[in-house]
Parts: C-alpha cells; sequence; structure tokens
C-alpha cells in the first residue's frame, strides 16, 4: 500500500519545531553552565575542562552575568562566603617528572616568587609581579626564615610567608596543605592581613584567596586547576583590568610547572 506524501506545509512545522527544540537544548545547556559557574576537580567534572598537553593554560575571567546569583563555592574549596569581586580560573595540563615531593619542595620554596613576571596590560610591557618573598615562622613573626621542608608541606599542616607584590604591597598569607598525596596535592592560600595601596585598602583580611588542584593523570602528566578569587568587600578597583587578573594568574602557573613567566606570547594583552 502506497503512503501519501505528507503536505509541505506539515513538513515545515515539523521542521521548525525540531528547530525549536534543539535551541531549547543548547540554550538551557549554555543556562546551566553558565548558573554553575566555575566547578574545581572535586567529584564533579571540571568547569572549565582541561586543554590538551603542550597547549597554553586556559585562564578565563568570570563576569558576574555569567554567573546567576551569588557564586556558592564547591564545598572542597573551604571557602564559606559567597559571591565574589573577581573569580579567574586557570586550567592546564602539564608534565612534571620530579612527582610530588618535586612539586611540594617547589610548592614550599617561597623565596623562588620573588622575581615572577607579568604582562602589564596598562604599560604593554612584562614588569615583575613578585618584588619579595619569603617563608616566616607563624601568623605573628614577620622574620624571614628558610623554605619550607618537605616535612612541613604534609596534608592538613598551615605555613605562612610574607610577600611583596607591584600592586598591593607586602603581605602575610596563610597556605594550607589540604591533601598532599603521590596523585594529588590540593593548597589554597588567602591574605591575613589587611591589603592597601597607598592609603585604599583592597582586600581585609581573608578577601584575596586562591586555591590549587593539582592531579596526576599520567607517569610524568598532571592537571593544574587553580580558582583566584576576591570577595565581595574587596575594593571595587580590582575589577576594572580582566587581562592583567587574567595574566597575573598565568604567571603564577607558569612559575610553578618552570615555564618563563615573561615568556612570549603573554595569557592577554
Amino acid at each position: 500500500m502506497n503512503v501519501a506524501p505528507k503536505p509541505e506545509w506539515l513538513i515545515l512545522a515539523w521542521t521548525h519545531r525540531l528547530g525549536f527544540v534543539l535551541l531549547l537544548v543548547l540554550v538551557c545547556h549554555v543556562s546551566g553552565y553558565a548558573q554553575s559557574g566555575p566547578q574545581p576537580p572535586c567529584e564533579k567534572e571540571a568547569i572549565p575542562p582541561y586543554p590538551d598537553l603542550g597547549a597554553p593554560p586556559a585562564a578565563k575571567f568570570w563576569t558576574k552575568s555569567e554567573v546567576t546569583g551569588e557564586w556558592k563555592p564547591p564545598a572542597c574549596t573551604r571557602w564559606t562566603e559567597e559571591g565574589f569581586t573577581t573569580l579567574v580560573t586557570t586550567v592546564a595540563r602539564f608534565r612534571y617528572p620530579s612527582g610530588s615531593d618535586g612539586l611540594l619542595r617547589h610548592i614550599g620554596a617561597i623565596s623562588d616568587l620573588a622575581g615572577t613576571r607579568y604582562w602589564s596590560t596598562t604599560h604593554k610591557k612584562w614588569q615583575t609581579l613578585i618584588v619579595d618573598a619569603h617563608a616566616v615562622s607563624g601568623l605573628h613573626s614577620n622574620e624571614p626564615r628558610e623554605n619550607f621542608t618537605l616535612d612541613e608541606m604534609k596534608q592538613g599542616h598551615d605555613v605562612y610567608f610574607e610577600q611583596a607584590d607591584n600592586l598591593s604591597g607586602k603581605a602575610t598569607y596563610r597556605m594550607h596543605i589540604a591533601e598532599a598525596s603521590a596523585d594529588r596535592i590540593v593548597f589554597d592560600v588567602e591574605n591575613v592581613v589587611t591589603m592597601r595601596y597607598l592609603f585604599i585598602t583592597l582586600f581585609h583580611p581573608g578577601e584575596m584567596q586562591s586555591i590549587y588542584f593539582l592531579d596526576r593523570e599520567s607517569e610524568d602528566v598532571w592537571r593544574y586547576y587553580s580558582v583566584v578569587r576576591t570577595g565581595r568587600g574587596a575594593n571595587g578597583l580590582v575589577a576594572k583590568n580582566q587581562s592583567s587578573a587574567i595574566n597575573r594568574a598565568v604567571a603564577f602557573y607558569r612559575q610553578l610547572v618552570g615555564i618563563p613567566t615573561d615568556q612570549e606570547p603573554p595569557a592577554a594583552r
């Protein structure tokens, strides 16, 4: 029995309906991505995803319009305050043959941070980001000491260091080693003193936060995921230059994995 051909108007109607459904699915997917915001690699797939090995790090400055409502940090960050003034993620894959112990020693070598450079989009040139950096004995001591040993970089430990950068000057920071195993290192850093530029308060204690997830993918390949956040109470001036925020975040990635921090090209012009 022959099947009568469908009228042309019916075919067009179904085509338009199918297109609408596909568009709705796409909109929902994008909306879901925006609402979720950054997702570190803790029990869920990382957002943004990791680039291929050998590709430049993927750094993203998140605007408030991309994150519906107040961003709620995942529990694994240990950050309790919702929202942000600035929010930058950096994701990458890199080779590191010295294993987790080598990474921990490097992370604990605070003095190596001095001289870290970044591309200043304001001055259109490479500039020194970290003028000076050294370990200190504790929260209430700014007396310089030797870099942290591997024994001090153990899971659950807090260590303190002092760092002077070209924007907010000298400040004391707490580094917390959340995880330290052969296949995974997680540590977070936050300021423990008020940070000012000239006479302007930029950050109150705990408002400049960063967290780093390092996961071994294979024998000498690691995944890197960082989140750098300034809290809701931070001075709005820090949100003015998105490209500079990206370049600063990438500078710390480069320093960690052994790439010259002023290597061309910069992450953002």
